[in-house]
């Protein structure tokens, strides 16, 4: 991937960049694998807005991303295309099992169109793409796609240019780096994908004008400082003031800006030994 930059021809041009998409191989998914997506607009069952700053957009059709790729082990498959998709910044690519099924991955950065990938519950070559337990992921690997228990699927390390380091094994766990700083334990059977995730250069795009984001689905948003005292906490005011009070507060009055949200005593934080940066 690339970024590339225009001259800027209009002000929402200026200092602003775009995707080159020259690692795409295919224009159209694989239909098959794809279904239709329902836009919501950030509404409940009720129709009532319960998260601001959502609606419209480009239509999308969501394709159906194999994470825990545990439905054909041990069976070799090769990459076909390297597609984009709209509902994630990775990118995905086609893969294709000797039996002719195909299915969709989070594609991880070095993964070409003719490379074979595989996924195993044994010991297999260390190879970018391959997917096989922590166990026997060597000490200072990247992997991405980790499970957070056995058999739970691929969730942690999804996004464009994530990567979980592994650190070293202590008996049952393995002890890994997260992509936020945090440092946890990990069962050595939970599955993860060799490799840092592709697309890392999504991060440096900057979007520019409010119409791009549109596009994207996202809506616009005010400041709680511009607004009056019955929209928000932090409204009224003759001109521009401090909001007024110790700490900042989302429009329902709820405390905002560096809250703690995880629970204390959640079963899992035994795993922690440290938590992320901030």
């Amino acid at each position: 991937m690339g970024v590339r930059k225009y001259k800027p021809t209009s002000p929402g041009r200026r200092n602003s960049s775009v995707d080159d998409f020259a690692d795409i191989t295919a224009t159209k998914p694989y239909k098959p694998l794809t279904v239709h997506l329902k836009e919501h607009s950030g509404r409940n069952s009720q129709g009532k807005i319960t998260v601001r700053h959502q609606g419209g957009g480009a239509r999308q059709r969501y394709r159906l991303v194999d994470f825990a790729r545990t439905a054909k082990l041990d069976i070799p498959a090769v990459v076909e295309t390297i597609e984009y998709d709209p509902n994630r910044n990775a990118r995905i690519g086609l893969i294709s099992y000797q039996d002719g099924q195909k299915s969709y991955i989070i594609l991880p950065d070095g993964l070409n169109v003719g490379d074979s990938v595989m996924s195993s519950m044994k010991k297999q070559e260390i190879k970018v793409g391959n997917r096989l337990p922590l166990e026997f992921v060597p000490a200072g690997m990247l992997v991405h796609c980790v499970e957070l228990e056995p058999g739970k699927t691929g969730l942690l390390a999804r996004a464009a240019g994530n990567g979980v380091t592994v650190l070293s094994i202590e008996g049952q766990f393995v002890q890994a780096k997260l992509p936020s700083g945090e440092v946890r334990l990990f069962d050595k059977n939970c599955l993860a994908t060799i490799g840092q995730v592709s697309n890392a250069e999504h991060r440096t795009i900057r979007w520019g004008s409010a119409g791009r984001m549109r596009h994207r689905g996202i809506r616009p948003s005010v400041r709680g400082k511009a607004m009056n005292p019955v929209d928000h906490p932090h409204g009224g005011g003759e001109g521009n003031q401090p909001i007024g009070l110790k700490h900042p507060k989302t429009p329902q009055g709820r405390p905002a800006l560096g809250v703690k949200t995880r629970k204390p005593k959640k079963a899992s934080g035994r795993f922690i030994i440290k938590r992320r940066r901030g």
